[in-house]
């Protein structure tokens, strides 16, 4: 099954603070000195870089998301997690640092209406995405609400992280958010232009491959997926370089500031604009469906400002090659190996 569908607001996708009144802005940030291991970590993925064509032209695309064009762009060797951050690891540098989330500082976060709880106090919606609401005490520890917690969920990715905490969590564990040229390289998993991160069919023989929404969104989920919010972070089959969830579940910031233009011979390694307003985040999440939100596929692309949170974004780290060279957790001449190189 493919999917077609128009244009939509990027506050669909996910909400920002500038879309609520209430924004106050919070007392100063925490400086993280802590730092967690830095040595080997089996969840990391070990790519050998090169170069690939990043961006699509895809029909269905969003001309004011900057998909396109298609470019080669050249990346060093990295390392990124398979997975990405979890609950339970996330907790890990909370316990470690005393870490409070923008959420927290705030006071509020973002909650998809479809996931509150029925008698739920009246909330807040954002004028342009309605199923967003402005939820008061809604924070990672307690995903919808007060009333909510992360039983059973320890194995899901963390939620209601703004990039500041995503740059803090990764500079407490010795990581780095991945560029938006890496987290692309990496996603597409070795495949040269696939819609997808595992070819260009939705659903090869009828099988659900990410999490996103079935149905009519957002009044009714069939769940043919299996799931209405997160889903664990191994949830789903991981593509060509072994990573999960690069589709759907949770959309993951990039340490890119923003840009819907891009310059016409890439320089290696590109970092995006040197400022902007907004950071990068990509591959869509459980709130994505073809009626108005296809950005799971894997040129897709949006942003929101570093200090806004929702329940459906998270983050996975990446790291540099040549320091785990270093350190000893892996052999250049055998990864290569492995890479068919």
């Amino acid at each position: 099954m493919d999917e077609r569908r128009p244009a939509a607001p990027s506050a669909c996708c996910a909400a920002s603070r500038g879309d609520s009144a209430a924004a106050a802005p919070p007392g100063p940030r925490q400086h993280i000195v802590t730092r967690g291991p830095t040595g080997p970590d089996p969840t990391l993925v070990d790519l050998p870089g090169g170069s690939f064509l990043m961006g699509g032209n895809d029909p269905d695309g969003f001309p004011a998301d900057g998909e396109g064009p298609v470019r080669v762009v050249t990346l060093a060797p990295f390392r990124i997690d398979r997975y990405a951050t979890s609950n339970q690891r996330f907790a890990e540098f909370v316990d470690a640092t005393g870490y409070r989330t923008d959420a927290e500082r705030y006071g509020w976060s973002f909650v998809f209406a479809g996931l509150l709880p029925a008698g739920h106090p009246p909330t807040s919606a954002v004028a342009d995405a309605p199923w967003w609401r402005q939820v008061h005490g809604a924070h990672w520890r307690h995903p919808e609400g007060p009333g909510s917690s992360l039983d059973g969920r320890m194995d899901h990715p963390v939620v209601h992280v703004s990039w500041n905490d995503a740059a803090a969590y990764c500079q407490w564990a010795g990581r780095r958010l991945p560029t938006e040229a890496e987290w692309e390289y990496a996603a597409r998993g070795g495949l040269v232009s696939a819609r997808y991160a595992w070819g260009d069919e939705l659903t090869p023989d009828g099988r659900w491959m990410c999490n996103i929404w079935q149905g009519t969104f957002p009044t009714d989920n069939t769940l043919a997926d299996g799931f209405l919010g997160t889903a664990p972070v191994d949830a789903f089959d991981p593509n060509g370089f072994g990573l999960h969830n690069v589709a759907g579940n949770v959309w993951e910031w990039c340490a890119d500031w923003f840009s819907a233009t891009h310059p016409g011979t890439p320089a290696p390694d590109p970092k995006g604009p040197a400022s902007g307003d907004s950071k990068v985040i990509r591959g869509g999440s459980y709130l994505c469906h073809r009626s108005y939100c296809n950005r799971y596929r894997v040129a897709a692309r949006t942003a929101n400002t570093p200090d806004s949170s929702t329940g459906n974004t998270g983050f996975r780290c990446a790291a540099d090659w040549s320091r785990a060279v270093r350190e000893g957790a892996i052999d250049h001449l055998s990864v290569r190996r492995r890479q068919g190189l």
